[in-house]
């Protein structure tokens, strides 16, 4: 007997690496169509810094607008109630004095 494999036994072989080597590309085609176009990749990372950018902008006007009402609840509330009580704590303090 000698120990070479017979012809049966070769074809098999080749089969099964046929068969591994058809798995192995059916894999690699299923993770290529996984995978995010270039173009659409920019066109995504565009929209995103726009939007960021725009946020960005929101915030700002967001910032600028509560400084505007902080200087308008002190124009309008704080200044007038010192005007008012400002006077009545002088006569306050005037009239404990003497």
């Amino acid at each position: 007997m000698s120990d070479e494999p017979t012809l049966g036994e070769v074809s098999r072989r080749v089969e099964d690496r046929l068969a591994d080597l058809r798995e192995d590309l059916a894999e690699l085609g299923r993770r290529i169509d996984t995978k995010v176009d270039e173009k659409l990749y920019d066109l995504r990372h565009d929209a995103l810094a726009a939007r960021v950018s725009t946020l960005e902008t929101l915030r700002e006007k967001d910032s600028e607008k509560l400084v505007a009402t902080r200087r308008w609840l002190i124009g309008a509330v704080v200044v007038p109630l010192i005007g008012v009580l400002l006077p009545v704590v002088i006569l306050l303090i005037q009239g404990a004095g003497s």
